[in-house]
């Protein structure tokens, strides 16, 4: 990569995330940390408004936009199969809000770009041989309260029992296996946590209430604790 491209990808990059290292950075690129250095410097130079973070990293200013994106043929691709994938998903709000997004993505692509992804997109076809009935419309709205820590309040059924319990939950993470998103939260009824399937939550209800920030680690989690729906 010359480097004037790695000078786009690092300005890119910056606006797409909230803080990198010099280190994250050396790694991605393959170069040394001293030459990450020398980027960032002449990204300054260059009248963008990057700042570092002590012991932290670098980002930029609130508000700086970067120029449009160019899509490479292969990235456009990417994306479109990408589309396919998440419409087997049974979450309706998280398929509507990707779908919208992507529509914004798309009308940026060059004209021969969107016309070969359009190609594509008609030659592609995920078979989902897993099918049930459960479907969910909660997905984007617990995903806010996680970024918020809001508590919400939910209705949820577990698999093969017909009541329906009452739960109070601080919503912590969620991963996806089977075509089913599964919700880690604080249980406040078990004063512990719990997994949740979200096509089995009945009702919810995101709550003005905020929670203090556990620092749950997904990862930390798996090792400890492999899926299981809890009761």
């Amino acid at each position: 990569m010359s480097q004037l491209s790695r000078l786009i990808s690092i300005l890119t990059l910056l606006k797409s995330k909230r803080l990198l290292t010099a280190t994250e950075l050396a790694k991605k690129y393959e170069v040394s940390v001293r030459t990450v250095y020398r980027d960032i410097k002449k990204l300054e130079n260059a009248g963008i408004p990057v700042y570092s973070i002590e012991g932290r990293g670098y980002s930029l200013v609130d508000n700086y936009t970067v120029p449009p994106v160019q899509f490479t043929e292969k990235q456009a691709n990417a994306l479109v199969t990408a589309e396919h994938i998440i419409n087997q998903s049974k979450d309706s709000s998280f398929v509507n809000d990707f779908n919208e997004a992507l529509t914004k993505i798309k009308s940026v692509f060059k004209t021969s770009i969107q016309e070969k992804s359009e190609l594509l997109s008609g030659k592609i076809h995920v078979f989902n041989w897993e099918y049930e009935e459960l479907s969910s419309n909660a997905l984007s709205e617990i995903q806010l309260a996680i970024t918020n820590f809001n508590v919400v309040e939910i209705n949820y059924q577990k698999a093969n029992d017909s009541s329906i319990s009452f739960r109070e939950i601080e919503p912590c993470a969620m991963y996806s296996t089977n075509n089913k998103w599964i919700l880690i939260a604080w249980c406040h009824l078990r004063n512990d946590y719990r997994a949740f399937r979200i096509d089995r939550i009945q009702h919810y209800k995101i709550l003005a209430t905020t929670f203090q920030d556990r620092k749950f680690s997904i990862q930390e989690y798996f090792l400890s604790s492999p899926y299981r729906e809890h009761q």
